[in-house]
């Protein structure tokens, strides 16, 4: 885990995690926050948080967490946690289709309630159960091919193992802190300047050894800055 230092944070990034119920949502934010998994872990009722301060290229960055509720009569209010968070973690169980069948609706609700600049990043949890033919649902084929056509960041991950787990929260922060720093720049600009931030693309690393590669990112810059 990337330790955490003493010092000043200089940014504080709100993330959602967001998905079907059961899918993983609060064991991924456990082991990502205290490198914890409670095999007695209970639905989440509303919404919940955990933070993490960690190191990006120099920076202390805090990350505020919230572990939204899958279940839908809580939709409402969870969508209500959109507005200001900077990325979201959207989460499927591989050996369930339906929760991989559900993942477009959810984007709709972030396309409807979210900022247009948040960083997405589509998991496919529970990848402990791939090595058995049967449990897995979801090819990796599939999910690959729907994060390209989203322009999501893709992962699988196992919150039991920690496989990808660190990975993929690490990539978002990263990316939302790439996103911070363009929309800063623009701001400094004496002249102002739309903000026109679009973060696309994904590597897409599924096993242990596998890398990532980065499709095209495109941000707005300043004419007049130096």
């Amino acid at each position: 885990m990337t330790s955490e230092r003493e010092g000043a944070v200089e940014y504080v990034f709100k993330v959602v995690v967001i998905g079907d119920s059961a899918v993983g949502k609060t064991q991924m934010l456990g082991r990502f926050t205290k490198d914890e998994f409670s095999v007695d872990s209970k639905s989440t009722i509303g919404v919940e948080f955990q933070t993490r301060t960690v190191s990006i290229q120099g920076r202390l960055v805090k990350a505020q967490i919230w572990d939204t509720a899958g279940q839908e009569r809580y939709r409402a209010v969870t969508t209500a946690y959109y507005r200001g968070a900077l990325g979201a973690v959207l989460v499927y169980d591989i050996t369930r289709r339906q929760t991989f069948d559900h993942v477009a609706r959810w984007i709709d609700d972030l396309r409807s309630h979210a900022s247009p600049s948040m960083v997405v990043m589509l998991v496919g949890n529970k990848s402990d159960l791939a090595s058995d033919h049967h449990s897995r649902a979801v090819t990796t084929d599939d999910a690959v091919e729907f994060a390209r056509d989203q322009g999501l960041f893709f992962y699988e991950t196992s919150a039991l193992r920690g496989d990808n787990v660190e990975a993929a929260f690490m990539r978002l922060l990263e990316e939302v802190y790439a996103v911070a720093v363009s929309k800063k720049a623009l701001l400094d600009c004496p002249n102002g300047g739309e903000e026109v931030i679009t973060l696309r693309g994904v590597g897409v690393p599924v096993g242990e050894e596998a890398e990532t590669s980065a499709l095209k990112s495109s941000t707005s810059s300043c004419s007049s800055c130096s």
